[in-house]
């Protein structure tokens, strides 16, 4: 990857297209968003593998990411919290349970950063039929 800075940050070019990172949201991606976004998304897509491979009937999966910052120290994120909420029918709680403990150890983002920032990592299941 090469990054080139411009009058307001960074950009990158990749396959799908040019990625703009600024400290001012109105030009480009936060660094930051990037970092969350990076763990929910990975934890996400790993989810969804998993509970694929586990037959689970499930029809859509959201992520909400509630992130805690400290400002004394350069406003690091020190934690993540991922919430999973998986819609469809009959899905059995103590698969998804076993799922999300799979998500987590093969998530590559969260084991990237799983020495410096607290992932939790919860679910809801929402039935619809």
């Amino acid at each position: 990857m090469e990054f080139t800075m411009n009058e307001h940050g960074f950009q990158s070019e990749f396959d799908f297209g040019t990625l703009n990172v600024s400290s001012n949201e109105n030009f480009g991606f936060r660094p930051y968003a990037l970092l969350v976004s990076s763990v929910a998304v990975c934890s996400g897509l790993t989810l969804r593998k998993i509970l694929e491979k586990m037959r689970i009937p499930f029809t859509d999966l959201k992520i909400t990411a509630d992130v805690k910052r400290n400002e004394e120290e350069a406003n690091r994120v020190e934690e993540i919290a991922l919430k999973f909420i998986i819609t469809g029918t009959n899905i059995p709680e103590r698969k998804v349970e076993k799922a999300l403990a799979l998500t987590k150890k093969n998530c590559s983002m969260v084991q990237s950063v799983k020495d410096s920032i607290r992932i939790m990592e919860t679910y809801e299941i929402n039935e619809k039929g």
